[in-house]
């Protein structure tokens, strides 16, 4: 017998006209060709498109829209130069509003497909503004002898290249604006091909940008680090291996920090930190989280997945006592320390494998009145036998994957009788794919 040949074969010589019917998850337009689905960057639902093909597989073909003939009218011109070339955004010549309708499409359609599920209520969508939003990002460098220059940026949307960037649109401005800057920085380094990444991580007030270097700097370096951090007030650390030997440059003290107004807390973190990337979408999103609980003074809570506290120190300013379980041991120690830091009583904090649980754990021996949990794209499976097991009377879920939260919302409801009360999506990265969404269960009687 022949063997199969399965590899992806070149594109076809000569462009189509294509009518697009519908986004697909990565925000590519979906069309149809002879009975078989096209992928079409650049596409948009309800326009007529030629489109250049750039992959053939089996089942379905890759294209890039050529030309538009006929525009939808949520068509906008894309504000950042580099559309189209960097992959960090890919929703850009989309309004603003209908991505977030899209989003909830891409949410609602999960759930009914992969979980079999409806939720009661749509919850309205969170925004905020949606340029100069990304307060945590980690940049791509590279010194390209041919151009006698430094690349920074995101890699390109095609391919493994880094894109040639002078600005980015939704990085936070302060360092979004400095792209030539920070390349001739890097050019003038006696290591510039011995850096590969700088990580953005901003608070309210401070903004740290550490240097991943592969060789020693020398004290030429250092000075010129030094020099361009006093200049303009953006913190710089160094980052030598992996994220535990990040050490400061200047200052030597680098505080970070963002403030939850809506309850008088703030969340002390560091460079490396998961924090969410969205400030005004998180605000949000807390105080969404607290209300779909309907938590009260003396509640029992279980928080899982619990990272720094972005949910356990506003929980305990609502007077809730909190378990808060995390996989990471070093994230469980600085959230205790930011309890302190915020004057609240009445945490528990564990280190624990949420992905294989122990029955025996202590805190699993405990009565709840309330679960919240934000794991992360992989979902929470694993725990879900367990949470039904503690029979919250609500639980909240909060997912960066519709498809994880979907198929662990058809397992809540399906399995353990949950009712999905109500879902809804978060524009958490507005000109991307990316669906952030949070949904409430609720025991029957509850």
């Amino acid at each position: 017998m022949a063997r199969r040949n399965n590899r992806r074969r070149g594109p076809p010589r000569a462009p189509a006209e294509l009518s697009i019917e519908s986004l697909a998850q990565d925000g590519r337009g979906v069309a149809r060709l002879d009975g078989k689905a096209v992928f079409v960057a650049g596409g948009l639902p309800g326009e007529r498109v030629r489109a250049a093909f750039t992959q053939t597989h089996r089942d379905y073909d890759e294209a890039e829209a050529e030309a538009v003939l006929t525009a939808s009218p949520e068509r906008v011109d894309p504000r950042c130069p580099h559309y189209g070339v960097c992959g960090g955004c890919s929703l850009q010549h989309l309004a603003p509003e209908a991505q977030i309708a899209a989003k909830q499409r891409a949410l609602l359609e999960a759930l009914s497909r992969i979980g079999g599920v409806a939720p009661e209520h749509v919850l309205e969508p969170l925004t905020a503004p949606v340029w100069g939003y990304r307060r945590k990002a980690r940049l791509g460098v590279r010194y390209v002898a041919k151009k006698g220059r430094v690349l920074i940026g995101f890699r390109e949307r095609q391919g493994r290249l880094l894109a040639d960037l002078a600005r980015c649109e939704v990085l936070v401005p302060e360092v979004g604006e400095r792209f030539g800057e920070l390349a001739a920085l890097i050019e003038g380094l006696s290591v510039r091909e011995q850096i590969p990444q700088i990580e953005v991580m901003a608070g309210d007030g401070a903004i740290s940008l550490v240097f991943r270097h592969l060789e020693p700097l020398n004290d030429d370096d250092r000075a010129r680090l030094t020099a361009f951090a006093q200049d303009t007030g953006l913190f710089v650390a160094l980052q030598p291996g992996g994220p535990d030997t990040i050490v400061p440059l200047w200052p030597q003290a680098q505080p970070l920090s963002y403030a939850q107004p809506d309850f008088g807390t703030h969340v002390n973190f560091r460079p490396g930190d998961f924090i969410q990337v969205n400030a005004g979408i998180n605000r949000q999103m807390v105080v969404r989280a607290l209300e779909l609980l309907d938590v009260r003074p003396d509640m029992d809570v279980l928080e899982l997945f619990s990272g720094l506290g972005n949910f356990t120190l506003p929980l305990l300013a609502r007077g809730a006592r909190v378990v808060a379980v995390e996989v990471d041991p070093a994230m469980t120690e600085r959230a205790a320390r930011n309890a302190i830091a915020n004057s609240l009583a009445g945490a528990e904090q564990h280190a624990a494998d949420l992905f294989a649980p122990d029955p025996k754990a202590p805190w699993l021996a405990r009565r709840y009145d309330r679960v919240l949990l934000d794991p992360p794209r992989s979902g929470a499976r694993e725990m879900l036998p367990y949470i039904a097991r503690l029979a919250p009377a609500r639980i909240v879920y909060v997912s960066c994957d519709p498809a994880t939260l979907a198929r662990d919302a058809g397992e809540l409801a399906k399995v353990h009788g949950y009712r999905l009360e109500a879902a809804g999506v978060m524009d958490m990265f507005p000109h991307t794919a990316h669906v952030e969404s949070i949904a409430l269960f609720v025991r029957p009687g509850a």
